[in-house]
């Protein structure tokens, strides 16, 4: 199967059998993944990954794509898939977040085995005259309706500048693309994306012009800041996207897109050499999207990352000797706020049992913030 035929989205399952190359690895004959529907980057980088598993391992994987975020994380629940190839809901899922704060969901037992740095920043009309994330104070910052996973990220590059969305003009929009191309019509001066996106491109081409506004990679506080929103970002230097270059590089975060996401009580063996094969078929796949290169395994396979690392992905970096002190505390300390967050959630239960809804929703988040608070 080609890398054209699996990106022109006319399949919503791909079944990928090839025969094997000797390789250490060894997988399961049959694997079912799910994945963001067909046509987005997520499911695009799956196939090319599953393309790889079954030339090298002679491996046949089903990819079960889903428009929603518990499409995607049911069948990996209830044990239909084996993998997920998820973005920021692995977040909201092991926190109880937004469609996860339902009574029959809560906080649940996610493990990562690896995931793609993906970088994401502020970009604002030049002639707005916002340099620092302090100046974003009374700016029009353009959000986008009913999407969490983007809003969640400026919310939390807001606090890393001191600030919070009251502090900001928040401009609603009903589309990622509407709010994208508010700056550029002159109805935002900021907002915050990827940085492909090809409003921005326009927004460059424009008489506004544009500017990344500065994240340092230096500011501890301001780091600190943010991972009390998401503990899931990193610094990140970018050269690639409306208005940078290797000559113009901006300053912004990174988070992990795809992530790789199992349950806890997944075979540690198994964990172990699906990492392992993502790590030895590298060569196979590297090249299939722009971006995928961003796969090896010392920059995806190491945190931070939305959700605690697997004991199997663990144990492969450490033999690779690719993990260190640092990231063990930091793994720990993850793990350390899931275990509370689901002894919170259940206590609540406990406690409220005739709370559902949006009241439900709401008594959680004081009590999630009061159990981050405390740890």
């Amino acid at each position: 199967m080609t890398s054209t035929r699996l990106a022109t989205g006319l399949l919503s399952t791909i079944f990928v059998v090839f025969s094997g190359v000797a390789s250490a690895a060894e997988l399961p004959n049959t694997m079912t993944w799910t994945a963001y529907d067909v046509g987005s980057q997520g499911h695009s980088e799956a196939s090319a990954i599953a393309d790889a598993f079954g030339r090298a391992y002679n491996t046949r994987v089903r990819i079960q794509p889903a428009g929603s975020a518990i499409g995607r994380l049911q069948p990996l629940l209830s044990g239909r898939a084996d993998y997920a190839f998820l973005a920021t809901e692995s977040f909201f899922a092991t926190e109880g977040l937004y469609d996860f704060s339902d009574r029959r969901w809560g906080p649940q037992d996610l493990r990562a085995i690896a995931g793609r740095p993906s970088t994401f920043g502020v970009p604002s009309a030049a002639d707005a005259n916002i340099h620092t994330l302090q100046d974003l104070q009374g700016k029009r910052v353009a959000y986008v309706a009913g999407n969490p996973s983007v809003n969640v990220k400026c919310d939390a590059i807001l606090a890393f500048g001191g600030l919070t969305r009251d502090d900001v003009d928040a401009v609603m929009f009903p589309t990622h693309g509407a709010a994208m191309s508010s700056l550029v019509e002159g109805r935002a001066d900021a907002t915050c994306t990827t940085t492909t996106a090809s409003q921005l491109y326009e927004l460059e081409e424009s008489s506004r012009g544009i500017r990344w506004v500065d994240i340092p990679a230096d500011d501890e506080q301001g780091w600190s800041r943010m991972n009390q929103v998401a503990p899931v970002f990193q610094p990140f230097t970018e050269t690639i996207g409306a208005g940078l270059s290797e000559d113009s590089p901006a300053n912004m975060l990174a988070y992990r897109y795809p992530i790789i996401v199992t349950m806890a009580d997944q075979d540690e063996e198994q964990v172990y050499q699906l990492i392992g094969a993502l790590d030895e078929s590298y060569d196979l796949y590297r090249d299939a999207t722009a971006a995928i290169k961003r796969w090896s395994i010392e920059d995806a396979g190491v945190p931070p990352i939305d959700i605690p690392f697997h004991p199997g992905a663990v144990r492969y970096m450490q033999e690779k000797g690719l993990w260190d002190e640092d990231m063990q505390a930091w793994n720990d300390a993850r793990l350390a706020r899931l275990e509370a967050l689901k002894n919170a959630w259940s206590s609540l239960l406990e406690e409220e049992a005739n709370l559902n809804g949006d009241a439900l929703a709401e008594r959680w988040e004081e009590r999630r913030q009061q159990v981050i608070d405390e740890l």
